[in-house]
């Protein structure tokens, strides 16, 4: 019997036309396989701790763009990850925090001022940093984007449990809140001030996409 041919795989180019893309419980998600964002993005990935932010980015974010120039994941775990890693590592991670935070921001920072696209893991409760990713965006005429993650509590949860790692009831309560301001935005389509567009997935999204392209 002939076979059947596949079909195509398809590619969304956030904010062409519409200023949300919304990528929740439809059954084209099954088909979305690429987010095509310009070269020198940048884009800010949200969503409650545990919802799959770290393992999205580890996974479809590039190395390179389609110049060849380099594509920055800055996510605060793999820096934690290190220091844990490191001398250092049998500390508390209390005693680590500060270390690994100061870090962070210290990479952030050398990201965005190279130029480059730059793909940023976002807690939703620290609005500073967003603020001032917007800034830069807006000094440097550069597009920025939104990838929010919207998975219902109780995965996240499970998420926390399965990696070994967790947040505290109050700090947890107030990353929902700070999501659930997010996700009001943007289904009023009024998005964080300086964002060029948003896309919203939910888990299903999230494990169909295959790459994010720069270029």
């Amino acid at each position: 019997m002939p076979r059947r041919a596949r079909a195509p795989k398809a590619v969304v180019r956030p904010g062409r036309g519409a200023r949300v893309t919304d990528l929740r419980g439809t059954e084209g998600t099954a088909h979305v396989r690429e987010l095509d964002f310009p070269a020198r993005c940048l884009v800010v990935v949200s969503g409650l701790p545990g919802g799959g932010k770290s393992t999205l980015m580890q996974r479809v974010v590039p190395a390179l763009d389609r110049a060849g120039a380099p594509v920055h994941r800055i996510d605060s775990q793999d820096v934690r990850e290190r220091w844990e890693a490191g001398r250092l590592g049998a500390l508390p991670y209390g005693l680590l925090r500060p270390l690994v935070r100061i870090a962070h921001y210290r990479g952030l920072r050398r990201a965005l001022r190279s130029g480059d696209s730059v793909v940023v893991h976002d807690c939703g409760t620290v609005a500073w940093v967003r603020r001032w990713i917007a800034r830069t965006a807006r000094r440097d005429d550069r597009e920025l984007h939104l990838l929010l993650l919207d998975v219902p509590a109780e995965v996240a949860l499970s998420g926390q449990r399965a990696r070994g790692r967790g947040v505290s009831g109050y700090a947890f309560a107030r990353h929902r809140r700070a999501v659930d301001r997010l996700l009001a935005r943007a289904r009023a389509a009024r998005l964080p001030k300086g964002f060029t567009a948003t896309v919203l997935l939910d888990r299903r999204a999230a494990e169909a996409l295959e790459r994010t392209t720069f270029g």
